[in-house]
């Protein structure tokens, strides 16, 4: 792979982490082996054993899709069943890639990859339109709340790269999305990812198109993706040296949630709500002016406090919701059903409770947006709206206002497996 940057300018790089959705054989792995490719973003020993993976299976081209089927089950199938995660970088910004599945069986890898994602790429494919699965995709982005949606219709080749095509598809789509994200930041482009049509260089064959994929996620402002009204900053671990050169120092470590924090800010401390003030912000490399999402940071008060992991530090006036009762939207991960009244471990960002489950509202069937709330059974990649109960009190934000805040994950006491990630309504 070409070093076009230094190694500093890439760590200080703004990073945007984008999943894919699609239907089967829409495309998804060629496209982002297309982004990899054409943005030289392939080591040389990658490059060649897809070249020989793809002269293998008689392939008459260069199989781009083969750079994320990583799994033997989804090389012999041409189909992606685990999420896969890929790295790649140009001189304006560095990126993570999920690659999720378009099956209605893998609804649950679709939800890991996009659970952190900044935006989300819908493959259309042209000869198709917009059909159920597409409908199901949108509605899980706009669940988990991603802020950008991008729109590829692709093959567009196989339309002889008409524009009444696009138009069309980009109308019906539309229509569907003003249902379920009237407000959201939506883009549309055709594409061919076979042939890198407007990808990462423009596209001779569409003339009546101007820009391309690369310059769309280049260009995307995230800057206003995480809550910057909300001060929130989940405890982490407590750090205390003990030694000669810091022998009274006692500091807060995390990962700012939500809003700014700045020495001289007069905070709060939950569950406690004794109040204090912010001495410092310490980082590693020295102390800061000022924190804000997704910042890695150490506090340190004014005033000493019994403070320890699971514990959040907020504003003085501006706190979250505390409540041992929730309500909040599911997705079930795990081959055995949800037991009603069951008992499961919860965390929520780094708090520790148990729960259980009092009740079932509703299972959403994700093709029609129908919710059923006669089904009380919920399966493997079900999504359902559930009230639950904590043994001890959370300390949360709607998922619509901070997502990290917001979130879940439910796990079985006996296996220590993640059952259910959830976004607290």
């Amino acid at each position: 792979m070409e070093k076009q940057f230094s190694n500093q300018v890439y760590l200080n790089m703004e990073l945007l982490r984008f999943t894919t959705a699609g239907s089967v054989d829409d495309g998804k792995s060629t496209l982002i082996g297309r982004l990899l490719y054409d943005s030289k973003s392939i080591f040389e020993d990658q490059l060649d054993a897809v070249k020989r993976a793809s002269i293998q299976k008689g392939s008459e081209y260069l199989n781009l899709a083969l750079f994320t089927d990583g799994l033997r089950a989804e090389r012999e199938q041409g189909i992606t069943i685990d999420v896969a995660y890929r790295y790649f970088a140009t001189p304006n910004r560095k990126f993570i890639i999920a690659d999720t599945p378009g099956h209605v069986q893998y609804t649950r890898n679709m939800v890991t990859g996009a659970s952190t994602a900044n935006a989300a790429i819908i493959l259309i494919d042209a000869r198709n339109g917009v059909i159920e699965q597409t409908h199901r995709h949108a509605y899980i982005a706009s669940l988990l709340g991603i802020p950008h949606i991008i729109v590829c219709i692709n093959k567009m080749d196989l339309m002889d790269y008409r524009q009444d095509v696009f138009k069309d598809i980009s109308a019906e789509f539309q229509k569907f999305a003003d249902q379920i994200f009237p407000k959201k930041d939506i883009h549309f482009i055709p594409i061919s990812a076979l042939h890198g049509d407007n990808v990462v260089k423009p596209s001779t064959n569409m003339e009546w198109y101007k820009g391309t994929l690369l310059q769309v996620l280049e260009a995307i402002p995230i800057d206003q993706d995480h809550d910057l009204r909300h001060p929130r900053f989940p405890v982490q671990y407590v750090i205390r040296p003990e030694s000669n050169e810091y022998h009274d120092y006692r500091g807060y470590a995390g990962r700012v949630a939500g809003g700014f924090f700045h020495p001289g800010d007069k905070i709060m401390i939950l569950p406690s709500r004794i109040q204090s003030e912010i001495i410092s912000i310490d980082t590693f490399n020295g102390p800061l002016a000022e924190a804000h999402p997704p910042m890695s940071v150490t506090l340190t008060l004014r005033d000493d406090v019994d403070i320890s992991r699971g514990d959040m530090i907020t504003g003085a006036e501006d706190y979250p919701t505390e409540s041992c009762d929730i309500n909040a939207m599911i997705c079930w991960m795990n081959p055995r059903p949800l037991q009603v009244n069951g008992r499961y471990a919860l965390k929520h960002t780094t708090r520790d409770a148990r729960c259980i489950i009092r009740e079932v509202d509703y299972v959403l069937n994700i093709n029609t947006l129908e919710k059923i709330s006669s089904c009380i059974n919920v399966k493997m990649n079900d999504i359902a709206s559930i009230w639950i109960r904590t043994t001890k009190p959370l300390f949360f934000d709607p998922y619509s206002k901070n997502r990290i805040t917001g979130s879940i994950i439910l796990i079985d006491e006996a296996t220590n497996e993640t059952v259910a990630a959830g976004m607290i309504m």
